[in-house]
C-alpha cells in the first residue's frame, strides 16, 4: 500500500519544468501544497528587461537567460541551507536545456535538486497560450522557439531521480501523477 502523500521524503528542490503554457506554475503550487513545502514561481525572478523583451515576442538570448537562472540558484541554494528538512522547495521554471539545469543546481550535493518535465505537444501548448490572459509569454514564435531548444531529461538526470509526466491531462491529474512518481522514487518496493 502506498504511504500518504505527507509521508513521502521528496527531494529538497524540485523544478517543475516545460515549455511555456505546460502548467508548470499551477502543478507546481499543488505539488507543493500537497507535499507541504514552498512553491515559487520562476517568472517571477525574470529580469524587467527579459520581461518586456518576452512581451514583444522576442525570444531570450543565451545571455539573458544566466542572471535569471543565476538567482533562482542562489533561491534554492538559501532554501537547502535555511529550511527545515520536511519543507521541500517546489521551482516553476522552464529549465529548457540541460546546461540550465546544471547551472541550477551547481555546486549543490547529489540528488538535491530534482527535475520533473511536464511533457506537453506543440498544439497542445499552443491551445493553452491562445487561451491565455495577463501573460507576459504569447505566440507562436516564442512557442516554436522553446520547443527548438528544449533539452529532454537525459538518462543521467534519470537514473539521479528526475522523471517527465504527461502534461495533457487535467493540472489535478498532472499533480497526482508528480505525486505518485515521488512516491516511486522515495520506495521502489511500493
Amino acid at each position: 500500500m502506498n504511504a500518504p502523500a505527507s509521508r513521502l521524503r521528496p527531494p529538497p528542490c524540485l523544478v517543475v519544468m516545460g515549455v511555456s503554457a505546460c502548467g508548470k506554475s499551477e502543478v507546481g503550487r499543488g505539488v507543493a501544497q500537497r507535499l507541504g513545502g514552498v512553491f515559487i514561481d520562476g517568472d517571477d525572478h525574470h529580469p524587467d528587461e527579459n520581461v518586456s523583451k518576452m512581451a514583444a515576442g522576442t525570444p531570450l538570448a543565451e545571455e539573458d537567460r544566466w542572471p535569471w537562472l543565476d538567482a533562482l540558484h542562489a533561491i534554492i541554494e538559501g532554501h537547502l541551507a535555511d529550511a527545515p528538512t520536511d519543507c521541500p522547495l517546489v521551482v516553476a521554471c522552464s529549465a529548457l536545456k540541460q546546461i540550465y539545469r546544471e547551472r541550477l543546481q551547481r555546486g549543490l550535493p547529489p540528488g538535491q535538486v530534482r527535475f520533473v518535465h511536464l511533457d506537453v505537444d506543440f498544439e497542445g501548448a499552443l491551445a493553452r497560450i491562445e487561451n491565455r490572459r495577463d501573460h507576459f509569454m504569447k505566440g507562436r514564435h516564442m512557442l516554436e522557439d522553446q520547443f527548438r531548444v528544449l533539452e529532454s531529461l537525459t538518462p543521467t538526470e534519470v537514473a539521479a531521480g528526475s522523471f517527465a509526466v504527461d502534461a495533457a491531462q487535467g493540472i489535478p491529474e498532472v499533480v497526482e501523477a508528480v505525486v505518485r512518481q515521488l512516491r516511486l522514487n522515495a520506495d521502489p518496493q511500493d
